[in-house]
């Protein structure tokens, strides 16, 4: 029997890429109830279009940063994917205070609505953009994290465990670079790199909703989940991209240039999951690495992680895959 067998779950941000695939899953999973939450009208429309009159599903138009909207989406609720947030990293440098509202404010309603609602467990999607941050998407993800595991160890009445899974780069999400470069060999035959030698954690939407579905049934309140996941060089990926958007569209590769036009603001050459302080204190599983809460005793037996895994969880000091491996993920999930 699946641990979502029968059971009624929210997902918060359910139009986004992960959100709607996780929707999928959820509805094969055989769970009783999935209420999809989030403020974009026109996409909950395409997908109650794209599910007919399955009664399994609800839609529900609301914004996080509406406590109350929250507690009446929760009611009777068993689990709840926080996925929503503002996530464009150009966005939240431009609009900080509106970056709050939602990742940080919004967050804390998550929190209280769930308790109030006596929710069992409450997953939140973090970003690898939350450790060491050096832009305000980052920060905002490090203070609801924050949040999460202070709730997540909190031993008061109530039994709602909150938890934290630490997401890399979603291949193919919404406003990602692999739309926005076939976009631009569609259209344009000239594709605009930042910096090729950077490097990147990416993991595709399926393996995010197959670790949000391990979290779980795992999850004991205050823990910071983080999957194990290849290491990209951007230029291995643009010209992956490049290569196969120009055979399934016929186009001449050699005509396709690339402009260098640097840094964007908030953008750093390599990415980390853990700090070296969280590493120290890391369980490792086959699959994944859990911080345990530092406010809870550690239920966790496995071996905490080498000094090896340590250095190696920054993007720049990470093996990076081949070309050929990055084609496979790319027919895989059907992303070009």
């Amino acid at each position: 029997m699946s641990n979502f067998e029968n059971k009624k779950i929210l997902i918060i941000g359910g139009t986004g890429t992960v959100g709607k695939a996780l929707v999928k899953r959820l509805l094969k999973e055989k769970a009783k109830v999935i209420r999809v939450f989030s403020r974009d009208e026109f996409k909950q429309f395409e997908m109650m279009q794209e599910y007919g009159d399955d009664e399994r599903l609800r839609f529900l138009i609301g914004d996080i940063r509406d406590k109350f909207r929250l507690e009446f989406a929760m009611d009777q609720i068993d689990y709840v994917f926080h996925l929503a947030a503002m996530k464009h990293v150009g966005s939240c440098e431009y609009n900080p205070e509106e970056a709050i509202k939602t990742n940080v404010i919004g967050t804390k309603n998550v929190i209280k609505a769930a308790i109030k609602n006596n929710v069992s467990k409450v997953i939140f999607s973090s970003s690898d953009k939350a450790i060491n941050p050096v832009n305000t998407y980052g920060a905002t993800k490090l203070l609801a994290e924050k949040l999460f595991v202070s709730e997540g160890s909190n031993s008061g009445s109530y039994r709602t465990k909150f938890s934290v899974v630490r997401f890399g780069n979603i291949m193919g999400s919404r406003g990602s670079v692999i739309p926005s470069i076939k976009k631009q060999v569609i259209n344009n035959k000239e594709v605009t790199v930042t910096n090729g030698q950077m490097t990147r954690f990416m993991m595709s939407v399926s393996k995010a909703v197959e670790l949000l579905l391990r979290v779980v049934d795992r999850a004991d309140g205050g823990e910071t989940f983080i999957l194990k996941m290849p290491c990209i060089k951007l230029d291995d990926l643009i010209e992956c991209i490049i290569e196969e958007t120009a055979k399934k569209y016929d186009i001449n590769v050699s005509k396709i240039k690339k402009r260098i036009i640097g840094f964007r603001q908030g953008e750093k050459m390599y990415e980390e999951l853990m700090t070296k302080d969280e590493a120290l204190k890391a369980m490792e599983f086959e699959d994944m690495f859990v911080i345990p809460s530092y406010f809870k005793n550690n239920k966790y037996k496995e071996k905490i992680v080498s000094e090896k895994v340590m250095d190696s969880y920054r993007s720049d000091r990470h093996e990076i895959v081949s070309r050929e491996e990055i084609r496979k993920i790319f027919e895989d999930e059907k992303l070009i």
